[in-house]
């Protein structure tokens, strides 16, 4: 039916001419590492999260790494975590040799359940690093007074949740570690990057001896080097990116909460009945709308591998799936976990699909995916 039509990726970035040009600027001025763009982006980002210290890296992987080794987890330590993100989230718990702690996940939100997570906490819990999925954010203020009762870091994983509130504060601009990503699909992007926002000047100085090799003085004197670090830097090309998309975040989260609006209007308050299938939260007040979710009817276990393929072979749509449940990787297996032990977590993770959702995408767009799903969940 639709199968003429231009293929609907489930994402795409948004590069306008004047950041191009930018980039071109940079490869031109001689200077493409780490340097006066890098400076700058840093100084936007901070007045962006209210004043606090923020440092940029060439992932929203290893921000997560260095802001757990600043925190000082490591061997002997357990951190809590949702089972239900990328596997970075816990990868990184791994990396810095502390043990990864799933709590399940909330069946609406789709966030770590808090009360799961506080009933996990044991005497070796050091720290969480909840996930404000899709953009949709965690519970602060419980998240918080969790923390607080029982002494823990927060290592916010915001990949997904540039411009994301909390009643009315952007998310980053009060807590505790906060993680950013900025990979290609995300809201904002420098292609590849994230950034770190931090709680003083000491902790700044530390993430960029993390991100550096351990450098810790440099100059006419020669270097010295006290800790273990890594090679993280972000370079210019990669700011002045960032700088031409940080300058229309606003223009972006408006345009992605006026999608989703659409998208709930094109389904209908009979579509959940109809088909078997589960929308989003509805929030439009603080979600950025990352991501675009529903979750299907469980009609057995190739039930989303064959939604996929009419998706895309019928109808020109592209989709994904976001995210497979982290404790069900071989490698997770492998440390004791297995199924039934998040439940909630595994159906989600067996049932979710993402549809498209990205700033160029028109009304109309989301019409013809609305189309297209109604097509394959309502024969």
């Amino acid at each position: 039916m639709t199968a003429t039509l231009p293929f609907l990726p489930f994402s795409k970035p948004s590069i306008d001419e004047a950041t191009i040009a930018a980039v071109g600027e940079v490869l031109r001025s001689g200077w493409i590492t780490s340097g006066p763009k890098v400076q700058a982006f840093e100084a936007q980002l901070s007045e962006y999260f209210g004043g606090r210290p923020v440092r940029t890296f060439n992932s929203g992987t290893c921000t997560m790494e260095i802001a757990l080794r600043i925190a000082g987890i490591g061997p002997g330590d357990e951190v809590i975590t949702t089972p239900i993100s990328w596997v970075a989230t816990a990868n990184v718990i791994i990396a810095v040799g502390a043990t990864p702690v799933f709590a399940d996940i909330d069946p609406a939100t789709r966030n770590i359940d808090l009360d799961k997570l506080e009933a996990a906490i044991t005497a070796r819990t050091r720290a969480i690093i909840p996930v404000h999925l899709s953009g949709l954010p965690v519970d602060m203020e419980r998240l918080y007074a969790i923390a607080a009762r029982h002494k823990l870091r927060v290592v916010e994983d915001a990949a997904q949740a540039i411009g994301t509130r909390w009643h009315g504060q952007r998310i980053g601009a009060f807590g505790d570690l906060v993680s950013f990503s900025f990979q290609a699909n995300k809201n904002i992007t420098t292609g590849e990057g994230g950034c770190l926002v931090l709680n003083n000047a000491d902790e700044a100085r530390l993430a960029e001896k993390y991100r550096l090799q351990g450098v810790s003085r440099s100059g006419v004197d020669g270097i010295d080097v006290d800790l273990l670090g890594g090679k993280y830097n972000m370079s210019d090309i990669m700011a002045a990116i960032g700088l031409g998309q940080l300058a229309n975040i606003e223009a972006i989260t408006a345009h992605r909460r006026a999608l989703a609006r659409h998208y709930f209007d094109q389904f209908g308050a009979g579509f959940e009945a109809a088909s078997g299938a589960q929308l989003p939260l509805a929030d439009f007040e603080n979600s950025n709308w990352h991501l675009f979710q529903i979750i299907l009817p469980d009609n057995g276990p190739d039930s989303r591998a064959a939604f996929m393929t009419e998706m895309a072979a019928a109808h020109n749509v592209g989709t994904g799936f976001h995210y497979a449940p982290i404790h069900l990787f071989s490698m997770y297996r492998a440390r004791g976990f297995g199924e039934g032990m998040f439940p909630c977590a595994e159906r989600i993770g067996r049932l979710t699909v993402t549809l498209p959702m990205f700033y160029s995408m028109t009304p109309a767009d989301v019409e013809r995916a609305v189309a297209a799903v109604k097509s394959v969940l309502l024969k």
